[in-house]
């Protein structure tokens, strides 16, 4: 059984970011060598997303240039949050926690504040951190759904690479059949990859999401997963192709064996659509009973904060954020690192 980013339970020889519960001797082995091999990727991939949120980071740093804390600090604070795409719900509530941390630590200057933001923020985030766990059951089918835009089907073939690298065998479905260079993209990430693929040109998504979940029992695969097609929240008629999807998939796994099918539902999100993130959040969470989130772009104009107002709203564990176009640019959350970076 593999997870990633914390380990359940921990295993003294296992990476982090990877369970050994039940895995092979190769899986095992796996783990232990990626300790040592991803150490320098990790600082070299956190330098680009403290690189990413820098001018969120620079903006909010500026807040405690001063000598002096007062309440002019907190209102500038509260603005620097605000435009961070925080939110009003996460940004009341840090300035609460940092006044009370600010008290009991009995802090004196600025400076100390933003250190004291940085474990407020860190706390908030926590509940979002959480492992992707592969199994029990063969295989885990994993939804992955997403506005058009958002970076769905590159998530899925950088996904796809971190579970093929760490000894899990993957079978993709090419179920966004709405759209033909969807299936074209998805085929070339299964090519990148040394994976199998389940497409059908021009074929119902729910049709080609059933032969995926049977042919992944069949071929014993770890984990299917499942390219759904990009649409909007307000396009009510896709979102309801999409809960049809989420059924044939339930109806695939009880004729599989599968206990819970889909195991996973994942939204991908453009980590540039500050507030309106949280809205994509809100409604696929509503049609779809949400599992995780997989946010992207945090290399460009993103702001980052959005991610505390999902946290405040909806904390939904967020599996893995993503600084980039390469495979290997997609890491596993971390609260705290998070929070060091957008407030460095």
């Amino acid at each position: 059984m593999f997870s990633f980013f914390k380990k359940k339970p921990p295993a003294p020889s296992a990476a982090p970011g990877l369970s050994t519960a039940g895995a092979t001797p190769q899986a095992t082995a796996l783990a232990a060598t990626e300790k040592v091999a991803s150490a320098p990727q990790r600082q070299s991939w956190l330098g680009k997303l403290k690189a990413g949120l820098g001018k969120t980071a620079a903006g909010i740093a500026s807040v405690f240039g001063g000598t002096r804390i007062d309440e002019a600090l907190f209102e500038d604070l509260e603005s620097a949050l605000l435009m961070a795409d925080a939110g009003v719900s996460a940004t009341t509530h840090l300035i609460a926690e940092l006044r009370r941390l600010a008290k009991e630590r009995k802090a004196e200057a600025p400076e100390q504040l933003k250190a004291l933001l940085v474990e407020a923020l860190a706390g908030l985030l926590a509940p979002l951190e959480r492992s992707l766990v592969i199994g029990p059951e063969q295989p885990t089918v994993m939804m992955v759904t997403g506005v058009n835009g958002a970076g769905k089907t590159t998530s899925i073939g950088k996904l796809t690479h971190r579970l093929a690298d760490q000894g899990a065998t993957v079978l993709l479905a090419a179920a966004d059949t709405f759209r033909a260079a969807a299936r074209e993209q998805l085929t070339v990430w299964a090519e990148r990859n040394t994976v199998e693929i389940v497409s059908q040109e021009g074929g119902d998504p729910a049709a080609v999401s059933y032969d995926a979940v049977c042919a992944g029992k069949a071929r014993k695969k770890d984990v299917v997963l499942i390219d759904t097609a990009g649409r909007l929240p307000t396009q009510m008629h896709l979102m309801e192709e999409l809960k049809k999807m989420q059924r044939v998939v339930a109806k695939a796994g009880a004729v599989s064996g599968l206990e819970h099918c889909p195991r996973e539902v994942l939204l991908v999100i453009d980590g540039n659509t500050g507030q309106n993130a949280l809205a994509q959040v809100r409604a696929f969470d509503d049609a779809l009973g949400l599992t995780g989130l997989i946010i992207t772009k945090l290399d460009g104009t993103a702001k980052g904060g959005v991610l505390a107002a999902i946290a405040r709203e909806r904390p939904i564990p967020v599996y893995f954020i993503g600084v980039g176009e390469k495979l290997e640019e997609l890491e596993t959350f971390n609260a705290r690192e998070f929070a060091q970076a957008l407030l460095q």
